[in-house]
């Protein structure tokens, strides 16, 4: 049965008519049309659907909508602002973090949450905090440099 469900999609305020039981990776790609969020093993264990959740990273793809209702959810595509890359966005261009893209922005937002957290936090420790998000391409050493940069030179994320 479907519900009226509302919070605020990356700084605006959203309602959505769908069954509160229904992912949030499909109601955010085929209701909100925001594709940003891949969808990968669907089991919440890869961390591509990764999303922000009142600024917690969490498994979009293990989220029901009812669990983000009068929540500040934040995707990819809201976390620029003003056209301005974030400082981790910038660093994963900057170090080549990232080959087919795929599990790029569950990445990002997930080292996001991390270093809003510790943003002076070690390689091992951010090592640990990025286990959840698997890259097949194998670009894990650049993405952690990405990483590790954003804390230690550019002074933490926003």
């Amino acid at each position: 049965m479907d519900a009226t469900v509302s919070f605020v999609l990356n700084g605006k305020p959203v309602t959505v008519t769908s069954p509160r039981d229904r992912m949030l990776v499909w109601v955010l790609r085929d209701e909100l049309g925001l594709t940003g969020t891949k969808v990968g093993c669907e089991a919440g264990l890869c961390g591509a659907c990764t999303v922000l959740v009142d600024f917690e990273a969490v498994p979009s793809c293990a989220t029901k909508l009812g669990e983000v209702a009068g929540k500040a959810v934040l995707t990819i595509e809201g976390l620029a602002l003003d056209g301005k890359l974030d400082p981790i966005q910038k660093a994963f261009q900057d170090h080549h973090a990232f080959q087919c893209g795929f599990c790029t922005s569950g990445m990002i937002l997930a080292a996001w949450a991390f270093l809003k957290k510790k943003p002076r936090a070690t390689r091992a420790e951010i090592v640990e905090a990025m286990e959840g998000n698997i890259c097949r391409c194998g670009a894990h050493v650049r993405i952690l440099d990405a990483v590790e940069s954003v804390g230690k030179v550019k002074g933490g994320v926003r």
